[in-house]
């Protein structure tokens, strides 16, 4: 049977001349499944692994119910949850449209709002934004909103995340009770269920992999590792003796990134960049543009880029640290093998990282293979990071067992007695028997 194509879906030939030029040569599950629905005007939830072409799947069909500019007021709005994926989504929309002559509006924080507001005023088919600037720039300018036909909620998930729950409501009471609502996820948990209920109106769901299903072109492996120094090792040696190209390399702290930026910049593996929220936007942008085009090799960064940035040709992402929230080790790893590419995921695993590692392996429904550390340095842990991969350990126990007390929790009157305890032993080896006898016979 042959494969569907682009015109079997009744693309029509603005849009086909973009796709070849972009070179997407034939369509992907969610899109062979979502447009026909878009474009006959259902309301659409669509849950599939990222990297899957989710964005084309309803930038197409709405493209082609807009038809042409028309007017001065907007006419779809998409929604998203950071300026990156703003950028991202409104570059991928101007690709798809370069034969139309529709008009895009790019709304997010980090700059003024009088020369977004502009460009509103101009005469827009569609807006493209973050919740909180989208709301910031309305109550400022009251631009209208009551020809919005058309919404979509893109990266649900992510937004709840970010809080952005009280702004959806509020666009939500602003837009015209009658109109087309598309949400996207990759996964699907209770709370963007609770949203799709006030949100869309008999929905039908696509979910072309269960929620939480990592790529099946994606590579997973672990490695166990026991401390943050022995990490370093590892992905240096990963850096220097395996073929990866272009890699992003996660972890859950934005000092972990800087201490691992300055590592890989010592050891000379290539241009390495760091992205994180205490960067500035530009600075955050340039470092994602610069890795997209391969400019850099190694892009370091916290889960500020884990969802929804769309880089090409990633050929691995290092888990330095293992995620908590499990619903990131899916987006971590959507980075790479997208779109009908292979990829590889690899995770660093320090002793309190283990249980996580078992949760997500519950999450994605199947097992990640355990790889040989292979002949490098293995530091001792220091005792500081040491004591915090046991208190975390404790934690957990204690979250699991409620009868468990802790080993770091003892009672008050438990401590102070063990304190006394030494305190008299040092004593009596300081002083002697006698010295010690007499102390106690002076109180």
């Amino acid at each position: 049977m042959a494969a569907m194509t682009f015109e079997d879906l009744k693309i029509t030939r603005q849009y086909l001349n973009a796709l070849d030029e972009l070179g997407f040569a034939e369509p992907t599950p969610v899109q062979q499944k979502a447009i026909p629905l878009i474009r006959g005007g259902q309301d659409v939830i669509a849950v599939a692994q990222t990297g899957t072409g989710k964005t084309a799947a309803y930038l197409l069909p709405l493209f082609q119910i807009l038809g042409h500019a028309s007017g001065r007021d907007a006419r779809c709005l998409i929604l998203v949850p950071s300026k990156e994926l703003v950028l991202q989504v409104a570059e991928q929309a101007a690709a798809l449209a370069h034969y139309t002559d529709l008009r895009f509006a790019a709304l997010y924080g980090g700059v003024g709002h009088k020369s977004q507001a502009a460009v509103l005023a101009a005469g827009v088919d569609v807006i493209i934004a973050t919740p909180g600037r989208l709301m910031e720039i309305y109550m400022k300018e009251n631009f209208p909103v009551r020809k919005i036909k058309h919404l979509v909620l893109d990266e649900a998930d992510r937004m709840l995340d970010f809080g952005f729950f009280p702004q959806l409501r509020a666009v939500q009471e602003l837009m015209p009770q009658k109109k087309q609502t598309i949400l996207l996820s990759a996964t699907f948990p209770e709370r963007v269920q609770n949203l799709v209920d006030g949100f869309l109106l008999f929905p039908i769901k696509i979910e072309i992999a269960p929620s939480a299903t990592a790529a099946e072109n994606v590579v997973q492996q672990v490695y166990m590792a026991d401390n943050f120094q022995t990490k370093l090792h590892l992905l240096l040696y990963l850096l220097d003796h395996d073929p990866l190209d272009r890699v992003m390399v996660f972890v859950r702290t934005k000092e972990a990134a800087e201490q691992i930026s300055r590592f890989l910049e010592r050891k000379l593996v290539g241009t390495v960049r760091v992205i994180h929220a205490n960067k500035g936007q530009n600075s955050r942008i340039n470092a994602m543009s610069e890795f997209k085009e391969g400019g850099i090799r190694v892009l370091v960064a916290t889960d500020v880029a884990s969802r929804g940035i769309d880089a090409p040709d990633v050929t691995h992402v290092i888990n330095f640290s293992v995620p908590r929230n499990y619903d990131d080790y899916v987006h971590r790893i959507g980075r790479t093998g997208r779109i009908f590419k292979a990829g590889t995921a690899i995770s660093f695993c320090d002793p309190a990282e283990k249980y996580h590692v078992q949760q997500i392996e519950e999450l994605i429904r199947q097992p990640i293979e355990v790889m040989p550390l292979p002949d490098i340095p293995r530091t001792k842990t220091p005792k500081d990071e040491w004591l915090a991969q046991l208190k975390e350990i404790d934690l957990r126990r204690q979250r699991d067992d409620p009868n468990y007390k802790g080993a770091f929790h003892k009672k008050k009157h438990v401590i102070a007695a063990e304190k006394k305890a030494d305190a008299e032993k040092k004593r009596h080896k300081k002083e002697g028997p006698i010295g010690l006898y007499n102390s106690r016979k002076r109180k």
